[in-house]
């Protein structure tokens, strides 16, 4: 008896050592909760934050490269958010809060859905892992389900897919920092597809955000996002994000409402820029 547990304790050890082994084809994968709990602890802690970045959006028809537009973006953590993005004769408004997704564009009121551009900030945004979990699932990322990947020479956390498998949504998160490093969305069709890019990370106070994130479809540029400067713990108003305050002194026009694809946002984007660049047809 005696001999066998002897066996037995000197097997499980061996087993560890070969799963602590670098490069062992045996590793153990964190699971998907553990890891969106992790990342989010690296994040580090703020309670509020302003974000002046520079987005540029890509078409193919144009000749002059993209076009620019500067927007501003306010965090409540862990589940408040606005866009502002303002022209020389436009401005659009988006805002997300427990009350719901709400877009406002030169001050009329549409129906609330979030774009699939808009979410890349769900990431940044939902300080909380239940929170982030939640939204990740409506989304379609299945967190149960984890493993580990290599893209562009950094290993990484795929929570959604067992890798290499792009089909279905997920969320990859580095596995030596825990920052997100790429965000696979599936649509209906190819043309629905989006992949989000979250790079250059740096450290403002407590917080890390991301200096750079890139939209692609098949990897071909569609947008990015430059930051230009960052502020930890701002003052602001919360009636900035009171979606039923804004709708009450707003017009209850509705200038867009549910659409396929892409159709919904391109029209919120071409009413918001049409004045400012030419870049749709």
């Amino acid at each position: 008896m005696f001999a066998f547990q002897k066996k037995t304790a000197i097997s499980f050890w061996c087993l560890v050592a070969l799963i602590s082994l670098p490069g062992s084809a045996i590793a153990y994968v964190l699971p998907g909760p553990f890891v969106l709990e992790l990342m989010i602890n690296h994040f580090g802690k703020a309670k509020r934050l302003l974000v002046h970045q520079t987005l540029k959006i890509y078409r193919q028809h144009l000749q002059n490269g993209p076009a620019e537009l500067n927007e501003t973006l306010r965090y409540i953590f862990p589940d408040k958010f606005r866009s502002d993005i303002l022209s020389k004769d436009t401005h659009r408004i988006h805002i997300v809060s427990s009350d719901g997704p709400l877009t406002i564009i030169d001050g009329k009121v549409g129906v609330g859905r979030s774009g699939r551009f808009d979410h890349y900030k769900d990431i940044l945004l939902y300080h909380s892992p239940l929170m982030l979990q939640k939204r990740l699932s409506f989304l379609g990322v299945d967190v149960s389900v984890s493993s580990l990947g290599r893209f562009q020479d950094k290993i990484a956390y795929v929570l959604g897919a067992e890798y290499p498998d792009e089909s279905v949504p997920q969320v990859w998160v580095e596995k030596e920092t825990f920052m997100p490093l790429r965000w696979i969305v599936t649509g209906k069709t190819e043309n629905d597809d989006l992949e989000i890019r979250y790079g250059k990370w740096s450290k403002k106070g407590n917080l890390r955000y991301p200096g750079h994130i890139g939209f692609y479809q098949n990897d071909l540029l569609l947008r990015e996002i430059d930051v230009n400067q960052i502020q930890v713990d701002p003052r602001f108003s919360e009636k900035l994000f009171d979606i039923k305050h804004l709708r009450s002194i707003h017009s209850g026009e509705t200038v867009f409402g549910q659409g396929k694809g892409d159709e919904l946002e391109d029209n919120e984007i071409k009413k918001t820029i049409e004045e400012f660049k030419k870049i749709y047809n």
